[in-house]
């Protein structure tokens, strides 16, 4: 397969312009998707009941669904997003494989199960307390993956992909025979294990904030080491970049992010998959190019699948984890078109 190269070293004034250009352009779109978000769904409100909700000056029932509802909600799509994005543009450069996506590979599906595990060995239901379950399911799926293509040295994308779906559907086949054995289980995971932005406590929103930003944090200190890594190994050694270390700080760094994500959201899948390959044209190849980008893109996905998931069965709504799937599929299956014809 074609591995994922960037330039590591040419930032120029084109590249720095188009950067910068994405910047601004995202930054406006992202805003009118917080609107959005903010403004639409079973009942729709006007921007002045909107700035009375904010101000708390309106009925008593726009301002509980603004400020109780519609902002809790809109804050977990722009964590939730921003962690999936990153996590995507990292599990791609670490495998070197453009079809990497904590869903697609497992990573949520793994961090899923162990919740669920989780939820029935302790009973604990909140945000907070299984966060550290999912953190311990995405680091052994995300570990599990990294191991796998270093010992079979195979990274061609159908493999990998195969890989990733037979783990995803081993981890989500035990969660599901464990909640069918648990009922009080099976409820309240339910929801969760569609993907879901609703009814997040924004105490555990903020909570979470804090992991993804030593996630990411991880994913900028690893970022040039990754670049440099897709290049050659040898290269990468040359240069002074301890790959091994690397390698592991970005599987520190994407556990953080997914784990965060899927303790936050439920198990999306697909995100992480469009983030890098929306980027890659518009901002150009990199890990350090595409990860700040990846803070703009993925809420502006996940926050519209939100909206979207909220106006199509109006008064009821979908999960958005079933929008993201609808959006995400066939984009997988125009990227595996694409290898295929490319190797041949």
């Amino acid at each position: 397969m074609t591995a994922l190269s960037p330039a590591a070293g040419s930032r120029g004034p084109r590249s720095r312009y188009r950067s910068l250009a994405f910047t601004g352009a995202g930054c406006g779109v992202l805003l009118l998707v917080v609107a959005a978000s903010v403004a639409l769904g079973s009942r729709n409100l006007t921007v002045h009941q909107v700035a009375q909700g904010l101000a708390h000056t309106g009925p008593a029932d726009v301002v509980t669904l603004v400020r109780e509802v519609r902002i809790p909600r809109t804050a977990a799509g722009l964590v939730a997003g921003a962690a999936l994005g990153a996590a995507g543009v990292l599990i791609q450069a670490v495998t070197r494989n453009p079809l990497g996506d904590p869903g697609l590979l497992g990573v949520n599906s793994g961090s899923g199960f162990a919740v669920t595990l989780g939820v029935i060995l302790t009973g604990t239901t909140g945000v907070t307390g299984t966060v550290w379950s999912a953190f311990a399911g995405a680091a052994a799926v995300t570990a599990l993956i990294v191991v796998t293509v270093a010992a079979t040295g195979n990274r061609h994308p159908g493999r990998l992909v195969l890989v990733g779906v037979a783990l995803g559907a081993v981890f989500s086949g035990i969660q599901a025979a464990l909640t069918l054995l648990d009922p009080e289980t099976l409820d309240t995971m339910r929801t969760w294990s569609a993907g879901t932005l609703n009814g997040i406590p924004p105490d555990a929103t903020a909570f979470l904030a804090l992991f993804v930003a030593a996630g990411l944090l991880a994913a900028r200190t690893v970022a040039k080491g990754l670049d440099l890594t897709a290049m050659g190994e040898d290269l990468a050694t040359g240069l002074g970049t301890r790959t091994h270390l690397t390698r592991a700080v970005a599987v520190v760094a994407i556990t953080l992010l997914a784990g965060s994500a899927t303790a936050l959201a439920g198990p999306l899948s697909f995100l992480g998959l469009m983030v890098p390959h929306l980027l890659r044209p518009l901002v150009g190849p990199g890990t350090r190019r595409m990860l700040p980008g990846a803070l703009i893109a993925g809420p502006v996905l996940l926050l519209t699948a939100d909206v979207t998931a909220r106006l199509v069965v109006r008064p009821g709504e979908l999960p958005v984890g079933v929008v993201t799937a609808f959006l995400g599929a066939p984009l997988l299956i125009l990227l595996l078109r694409s290898e295929r014809r490319r190797s041949r």
